[in-house]
């Protein structure tokens, strides 16, 4: 099985805007999240230290900035914690996962329909 990457709400908010940068300095990630969160420079900047540490990001130097790029792509993220919530909520049973979600959430005629898309795409796949 692949590597887990299960990150928390502030580094999946971090790595949100290196995926749309494809690198940032602390400052900028800083000045990204600042509207919504109100984080000082330094917590931004300790939590991409902890991120290198994990593997998720790296960095490079240019003068004394670091400058941070993500070392895993958002798929396998989504991949990772979807994979991860599907085994401790629902162990492992996917249908059941679907279920709940048709269940408790709202869905609209568009969003039905482009699941019946998928859900077909899926079975010529398999044939």
């Amino acid at each position: 099985m692949s590597k887990t990457h299960t990150l928390a709400d502030l580094q999946l908010a971090i790595m949100r805007v290196l995926w749309a940068n494809q690198e940032a300095t602390v400052a900028q990630v800083h000045e990204a999240l600042l509207p919504d969160r109100g984080l000082a420079p330094t917590t931004v900047a300790t939590m991409l230290v902890k991120m290198e540490k994990k593997g998720v990001v790296r960095h490079h130097s240019e003068g004394r900035r670091f400058v941070y790029s993500p070392n895993v792509t958002e798929r396998e993220v989504k991949r990772s914690m979807v994979g991860e919530l599907t085994e401790r909520l629902f162990a492992g049973d996917v249908t059941a996962l679907v279920s709940h979600l048709l269940v408790e959430h709202e869905t609209n005629p568009a969003e039905i329909e482009e699941l019946k898309r998928l859900i077909a795409e899926s079975e010529n796949e398999e044939r």
